[in-house]
């Protein structure tokens, strides 16, 4: 399943607040549009993941869709450990949503529902602001590895 799914081509965010004890976030693939009225997202988030309750207890989270030349930021932010925002550049908001410097576009959101899907967790979150450069192109993933292609 994994390698035949590997064949659909993902755009990288990363998922991400600031709480009591500093920055916590994860790169997430799995991410869609969910609704214009009212404005909600979809996330999908692995249960063993150490980052997401941290991420939760915040209750407001920025999304990052990450530019093509931030690799080294997914790369970072998907792996575990503690220290994953070392030597990025980030900012966070004063509801506690961290923005990473330099992506495409970044949401505000809250967490709206949680619900369990097999080994993972499906999170809607109410978006409550948004922005976007207009320039650059995204980091997309496709078949365990980074991807290019031309965008207009």
């Amino acid at each position: 399943m994994k390698h035949v799914l590997g064949h659909f081509a993902s755009g990288v965010t990363v998922v991400a607040a600031a709480g009591e004890d500093g920055p916590a976030g994860l790169a997430v693939q799995s991410f869609a549009s969910l609704s214009l009225d009212p404005p909600l997202v979809l996330l999908c988030v692995g249960k063993n993941s150490t980052s997401w309750p941290k991420v939760e207890r915040v209750g407001r989270f920025g999304v990052s869709i990450l530019a093509e030349d931030q690799r080294e930021v997914c790369a970072a932010l998907g792996r575990p450990g503690r220290d994953k925002f070392a030597g990025l550049d980030w900012t966070a908001t004063e509801d506690g949503a961290v923005h990473i410097e330099g992506a495409l576009a970044t949401l505000d959101c809250a967490v709206h529902t949680v619900q369990e899907a097999g080994d993972h967790l499906v999170v809607t979150a109410r978006v409550h602001a948004l922005d976007a450069r207009e320039d650059g192109t995204p980091l997309v993933f496709y078949r365990s590895d980074y991807a290019t292609g031309v965008f207009s």
